[in-house]
């Protein structure tokens, strides 16, 4: 069965027509071209396939597209939509190091949006529960603390 929806993605309006069954992680990727969400583990585990949906992270990978049908959606294309400069973040990613092979890094920038939303002074420790909910398989996740109290640093000092 078909669903006709309507989405907001990275501020664009999109529609489509979509089987009731197709993963928000798939409209996106195939369906609007946007691959820079990544399905990882495919059970909501891992976090790659993290989206902010309304401006909360969600698991794009265990949402199904209709359930998108009204709302907001930003992906990380979304972050630095032009090909000019970086997004802060992003910038402090890659500032301090805090990426490796990149495939977990989409879903932590957007999980580390949201949360600096709501913590933009946070601790060490404040940093590290915010990622628990993302895996990374080729770092200590050092860097990627780093490169999140960078970040922070900058936009309160831009702000």
């Amino acid at each position: 069965m078909s669903h006709a929806i309507g989405v907001t993605v990275n501020g664009v309006a999109q529609s489509g027509t979509v089987e009731a069954r197709l993963l928000l992680s798939d409209f996106l990727r195939e369906g609007l071209g946007l691959t820079g969400t990544h399905v990882g583990c495919a059970h909501g585990v891992c976090g790659a396939c993290t989206v902010l949906l309304d401006g909360a992270p969600v698991r794009s990978c265990l949402m199904f597209a209709v359930q998108a049908h009204g709302h907001d959606v930003a992906t990380v294309e979304g972050l630095a939509p032009s090909r000019g400069p970086l997004s802060p973040l992003q910038q402090a990613f890659q500032d301090a190091h805090g990426l490796q092979c990149g495939y977990c890094t989409p879903g932590i920038l957007m999980t580390v949006t949201a949360f600096l939303k709501d913590h933009p002074d946070p601790s060490e420790e404040d940093v590290r529960h915010a990622l628990s909910g993302n895996l990374c398989r080729c770092t200590g996740y050092q860097h990627i603390v780093d490169a999140v109290l960078l970040a922070a640093r900058r936009m309160r000092e831009a702000a």
